[in-house]
């Protein structure tokens, strides 16, 4: 068979197909049967269609998988073959049932080497994601154990060829395709000789699976972010800072973003209110500054109810109850709720000129456009704090921050760039441009606001989503798949999360009282 003749079509199987079909059935299942009598497939087929793939080459079938509906946790569990057979040779399709099972896999054996059985189980699968089922399951003959039955037990036989010390034509190709196996069944099917009756019981995971009572409850999968990229520059007013983040808000909400993405202490310029001379007291400018916080929550959170649109405000400088100061990432979420992240590592500056302190919480946050973490500029700069978001599942990590220089932009960014890849998460940084020399500390910003990814084929070849000009006020959008991020923890050309040694090492946070 040569590659210059092939001309391979994937489609479902027809009744009309059922002589080609008994064909290659009689041909590969000679040891146990031979082909499934017409009336059971004609049965299967009007049943379950989407189910029964085919390949054929130029008309002629070369390739078939049969599949039938079952009940997963009666499936999941110890079965026989006999158990998905009813009279008369009738394959037992449940038409309500919540899981795929596979029947049978066949391949021209003049056809073998091209790897159509890998096309089929991975049109299985794509099934089983369309109709929203949990799993395919399949109960896997072992046709090479009968060579070894004096030598070793089935768990031996499974193991070597999971460690591939062995090659079984089954069991090793279900596991080259993800399958998993559950356990190991006996008398499956007794007249299968080569395989002494034994077979494992292989899973493939829907990980996109949502129970139907759950499906409308349900977050989605696609989230729109919006960043704006602020203009750091003197405002007469408490009240024109406000009209300013309002109407970016607006505009965001009109392109319809789940998020809208302020800058860390985008709202500085206010220290502006005060004559240049006071300024020179960092320290009360800092706490002049903090007395607006409180102000800019309570309309900040009034937004983004009006607009429908969650909001991180940035971060704000706020006093705590000990009267100490600290640097606070606030989430206005569109139902009216508020949480807040502050600051966990201050930078020097931070703590010579405004005497902030870090904070000591860490969390997730629950939205309705998925999980959140948020670390306030150089907090990005500490893998740790990223790992235990990702722990806590995180899907989208947002990063406000403020840097005067490139070579300080660019540590932010690159450390960025690694927690989208190491904690297969997707990334925000939102910063602030312009030059202020008005305004003690707010001489010069450098800024080039962008949404990082994962690094593999689902997404952009250099794993950045979107990102702005550099140094220029404007908002940027990027439309986040949550979905391809369920996939690439799970079957990615590598799974960083899944492959960690936790036998070498572990992290934790430790709380404080």
């Amino acid at each position: 068979m040569s590659l210059d003749n092939l001309q391979l079509n994937l489609r479902n199987l027809t009744p009309e197909d059922y002589p080609q079909l008994k064909r290659l059935m009689d041909q590969v299942y000679h040891d146990i049967g031979g082909a499934w009598p017409q009336r059971t497939i004609e049965k299967l087929i009007s049943e379950f269609p989407d189910g029964q793939i085919v390949i054929e080459d130029d008309e002629k079938l070369v390739g078939v998988a049969l599949t039938a509906l079952v009940n997963y946790d009666k499936f999941s569990n110890p079965h026989r073959y006999d158990d998905l057979i009813g009279q008369r040779d009738t394959i037992q399709n449940d038409a309500d049932g919540d899981a795929m099972y596979g029947m049978d896999v066949l391949i021209d054996p003049a056809y073998r080497g091209y790897r159509l059985g890998r096309r089929l189980y991975e049109a299985r699968k794509e099934v089983c994601r369309q109709l929203n089922l949990r799993a395919v399951l399949a109960g896997g003959r072992i046709p090479e154990y009968h060579n070894v039955a004096d030598e070793m037990s089935p768990r031996e036989y499974i193991d070597k060829v999971a460690r591939r010390e062995l090659h079984d034509p089954i069991l090793s190709f279900q596991l080259a395709n993800d399958f998993q196996v559950k356990r190991l069944m006996r008398k499956y099917l007794p007249e299968d000789q080569k395989s002494q009756g034994y077979a494992t019981l292989l899973e493939w995971n829907n990980i996109l699976y949502e129970p139907a009572e759950l499906m409308l409850e349900s977050r989605p999968t696609q989230v729109r972010v919006g960043a704006v990229q602020w203009q750091m520059r003197e405002f007469a007013s408490v009240d024109a800072v406000l009209q300013q983040v309002e109407y970016f808000v607006d505009a965001l909400s009109g392109y319809q973003s789940d998020f809208a993405v302020f800058p860390e202490l985008f709202n500085a310029p206010l220290m502006g209110l005060q004559d240049r001379a006071a300024q020179q007291d960092q320290m009360a400018a800092i706490r002049f500054l903090a007395g607006f916080t409180e102000h800019f929550k309570t309309e900040m959170s009034r937004m983004a109810v009006a607009y429908n649109i969650n909001i991180v405000a940035g971060s704000m400088i706020e006093e705590g109850e000990d009267g100490r100061l600290y640097n606070v990432a606030y989430l206005c979420h569109r139902d009216g709720t508020l949480e807040r992240q502050s600051k966990l590592h201050v930078t020097p500056q931070e703590r010579r000129d405004w005497v902030i302190e870090g904070g000591s919480n860490l969390q997730v946050f629950n939205t309705d456009a998925g999980r959140v973490g948020i670390l306030i500029c150089y907090d990005v700069e500490f893998p740790e704090l990223g790992r235990l978001l990702a722990d806590q599942d995180m899907d989208i990590l947002f990063v406000p921050f403020w840097t005067d220089t490139k070579n300080g932009y660019l540590r932010v960014r690159h450390c960025a760039q690694a927690r989208a890849i190491e904690n297969e998460c997707y990334v925000v940084l939102c910063g602030s441009v312009g030059n202020v020399p008005s305004i003690e500390n707010l001489d010069i910003q450098y800024a080039q606001s962008s949404v990082f990814s994962p690094s593999d084929f689902a997404f952009p070849h250099d794993a950045v989503m979107a990102e702005t000009t550099p140094n220029t006020e404007m908002i940027m959008f990027s439309d986040l798949d949550l979905s391809r991020l369920m996939v690439v923890r799970n079957e990615g050309s590598v799974t960083n999360l899944k492959d960690r040694r936790k036998d070498l090492f572990d992290l934790r946070l430790r709380h404080k009282s």
